[in-house]
């Protein structure tokens, strides 16, 4: 089987830290994970230095959409990492679908529904305990009014991780964060404020059955301009881990074609609020390889065709934060805690 692997920030050659640290840690992943396949990845030559002994590096100068064109019909299989916003993931899962390509993860309807945060709200609502959204057309923002001193959150509904997220709490601050907001979608989406621990799930599914994986920490950071991610930890232990592990499995079996790897996310506060789904591999893929029992590559590469992990254990404990350009992690064995 020849196999491709796109991560978007290194095919690309996107240089923004906040982006490129965690694609480039992705990707070092995958490839270790893919390297007894033949497996192929495009990088950009905008990057220098890029260390990787595993799989065959392929070059991109033209524009990725053009490449995938023309190219994509020589491989079996494609795994990709993208970022949801602008639907940037399901345009290109679309088009590696429209060629005959297999894909590994999650099927472009879903990765469709994901990238809309109002769409997936609808979607979710009557399964699981999903955080209320409501969505606000740009033009009618006169007439939503928010309580003075009741916090709400606004995002983007088609952004990615915290990019564009803002926490207000009257109605002249909605405003003011509407404006700023960088959205394709004539719409953006406010939730209720959920005080509580910042967490996610990662799970692998088939399309039928999801497996959770982890429960694990998301390093969250509140400030005057937003929402920061600084990192997290695998695993989180919490006392609402069960549930929220059961919850995350519930989720993504509540959406036709999830597979592969998906992320969860979520705030654990008096009981689990459902913040989003993630239709693609997340950070905390990078720690989780390290500390499973089994080559978590192959777990995905096997989930496509049905196959689920019969036995999840986890065998330490990983810390991992952003510092300057690069992700850096921190591993604590059972025996040392």
């Amino acid at each position: 089987m020849n196999i491709l692997i796109i991560e978007y920030a290194t095919a690309l050659g996107i240089d923004d830290p906040s982006i490129s640290a965690e694609g480039h840690a992705m990707i070092k992943g995958l490839l270790k994970d893919f390297k007894n396949k033949n497996t192929d990845y495009l990088i950009s030559k905008k990057i220098q230095n890029f260390n990787s002994s595993y799989c065959n590096p392929v070059e991109l100068e033209e524009d990725l959409m053009e490449w995938i064109n023309k190219n994509i019909s020589n491989y079996d299989a494609c795994l990709v990492i993208a970022p949801e916003e602008d639907f940037i993931l399901y345009e290109i899962t679309y088009l590696i679908e429209k060629k005959g390509v297999c894909i590994i993860g999650s099927s472009s309807n879903a990765v469709k529904v994901c990238s809309d945060k109002y769409v997936m709200y609808e979607a979710l609502k009557d399964h699981v305990p999903i955080i209320k959204t409501e969505k606000v057309y740009f033009n009618d923002i006169n007439k939503y009014i928010v309580f003075n001193n009741k916090k709400k959150v606004v995002k983007p509904a088609d952004g990615v991780s915290c990019s564009g997220v803002q926490i207000i709490n009257n109605s002249k601050e909605l405003k003011k964060a509407a404006s700023m907001l960088e959205n394709n979608l004539p719409y953006f989406i406010i939730q209720d404020f959920v005080e509580g621990t910042s967490a996610s799930v990662s799970l692998i599914s088939n399309g039928k059955e999801a497996i959770p994986l982890s429960l694990n920490l998301q390093d969250i950071e509140l400030t005057g301009d937003g929402i920061n991610y600084n990192g997290g930890k695998v695993p989180l232990n919490h006392e609402l881990a069960d549930e929220a592990k059961e919850i995350a499995k519930k989720a993504a079996e509540s959406i036709n074609g999830l597979k592969g790897y998906v992320g969860v996310d979520m705030i654990l506060g008096d009981e689990v609020h459902l913040v989003e789904i993630n239709s693609r591999i997340t950070t905390p893929y990078v720690a989780l390889r390290d500390i499973l029992d089994f080559n978590i590559g192959d777990a995905i590469l096997d989930s496509i065709y049905g196959i689920l992990p019969s036995k999840i254990q986890l065998n330490g404990e990983i810390s991992f934060f952003k510092q300057n350009n690069t992700l850096n992690f921190k591993k604590l064995d059972i025996n040392q805690k």
